[in-house]
């Protein structure tokens, strides 16, 4: 309401300043004629004169007086008269200009504003995305609101070994095992709700020994039993994994997916860019945000480019350095010096996968620089710390470059 006040109050002041300059130039030109009168009457005086000195005869005097005078009526009539006559006819236009101006604004405004909607500062969106967050539905609500999925066409022998795995787990609930397979394969065929079932039966048995990615697998689970809605539900699966990993790829997807879906996408622009430029580019979670990024980012009111692919392993390969066999040693060196710069460059500030640092490792033991490769093996533990199989690829990369424990 205060939105309309001052926009009305502004557009009334600009058309009474307008209406108000046209009707001061017409009056003074009306004021024009009448600035002829003492002249006229100065000039029937000099006529009166110029006879009692006997300059001109009565004749020629009554001639000029007359001719005075008939001037003198037509100023006094244009002083009075006429100049509120013209103020009347003349204004008009100008006042129906400034009306339309006022109307067309008004009209506009209905068009493409949007009347009635209040102000909405940075903290009342916040503030709103909370509420919204909040009060979103439940998964077995979201769950309602799906269509029933067709049952999946399955080829004979594999239904056959899916309902012999179904009945095992049914009489051997405590089966970690099986509760997994079953979880994997119900999920493989598109049955999400049996899939997160046997999941959260994963979950229970193992404990606070679950991982961040039994986690994430129950939170994917559970989005995709709703059709892509993440739940207040699939937001704490999804936390889990974070607690434990804060670098679960899926499950920082995920978060930025429920942030776009609760009105911070700015918030969902930055998890998502973070993860397109750590990559790796072959990651599940790389083609769903490449096509949700633009957007996400045009909502938060960033201009905004994707990263172009990287190559899924930067640096210089065994077979870059045989390649460079043929050079001199020095630009040999010189060569492949340039390669693992920006291969280290791109490590330190983007991240990447275990095989790219153990490559990097690799390539500072063959340049000889043992202290520079020992560097990067330590990070790299710590970057992969409690993830097992990197931290072999790590291990057996330090290991061919000499390094010893």
């Amino acid at each position: 309401m205060l939105f309309w006040i001052l926009v009305s109050g502004l557009s009334l002041a600009v058309a009474t300043v307008l209406s108000l300059a046209a009707l001061r130039a017409r009056a003074s030109a009306g004021l024009h004629g009448g600035a002829d009168v003492p002249v006229y009457k100065a000039q029937l005086a000099e006529v009166d004169r110029d006879l009692a000195r006997g300059t001109i005869g009565a004749e020629e005097a009554g001639r000029l007086r007359n001719e005075i005078a008939r001037r003198l009526l037509a100023a006094d009539a244009a002083q009075h008269a006429p100049a509120a006559a013209q103020r009347s006819t003349a204004s008009w236009p100008v006042l129906a200009i400034c009306g339309l101006a006022v109307l067309g604004a008004g009209a506009l405004y209905t068009t493409i504003g949007a009347p009635g909607y209040g102000d909405l500062p940075l903290s009342d969106r916040i503030a709103r995305a909370k509420e919204l967050r909040d009060t979103r539905p439940s998964q077995a609500d979201a769950e309602q609101q799906q269509p029933e999925r067709p049952a999946a066409e399955l080829n004979p022998e594999f239904a056959g070994l899916m309902d012999r795995l179904r009945q095992a787990v049914a009489t051997r609930p405590d089966d970690l095992q099986g509760n997994r397979l079953l979880a994997r394969n119900e999920a493989a065929i598109g049955n999400f709700r049996a899939a997160y079932a046997a999941q959260e039966r994963v979950l229970s048995l193992l404990g606070d020994t679950a991982t961040d990615t039994d986690y994430a697998d129950y939170g994917e689970m559970l989005v995709l039993a709703a059709g892509g809605y993440v739940s207040p539900e699939a937001e704490t699966a999804l936390r889990g994994a974070l607690s434990r990993n804060p670098e679960n790829g899926p499950a920082q997807y995920y978060i930025g997916l429920m942030m776009r879906q609760t009105g911070r996408p700015d918030i969902a622009f930055r998890l998502w860019d973070r993860l397109l430029r750590k990559g790796p580019e072959s990651a599940p979670w790389i083609p769903p945000i490449r096509a949700q990024i633009d957007q996400a980012a045009a909502l938060a009111g960033v201009q905004y480019e994707q990263p172009r692919p990287d190559e899924t392993l930067a640096g210089p390969s065994a077979a870059d350095i045989e390649a460079a066999g043929d050079l001199s040693a020095e630009d040999r060196q010189e060569m492949i010096r340039g390669m693992v710069s920006r291969l280290s460059e791109r490590l330190s500030s983007q991240g990447g996968s275990a095989a790219e640092w153990a490559r990097l490792i690799g390539a500072y033991g063959v340049l000889g620089d043992t202290g520079q490769a020992r560097a990067i093996r330590d990070e790299a533990l710590q970057v992969f710390a409690g993830r097992e199989d990197d931290l072999a690829t790590i291990r057996a990369a330090a290991a061919s470059a000499g390094l010893g424990e």
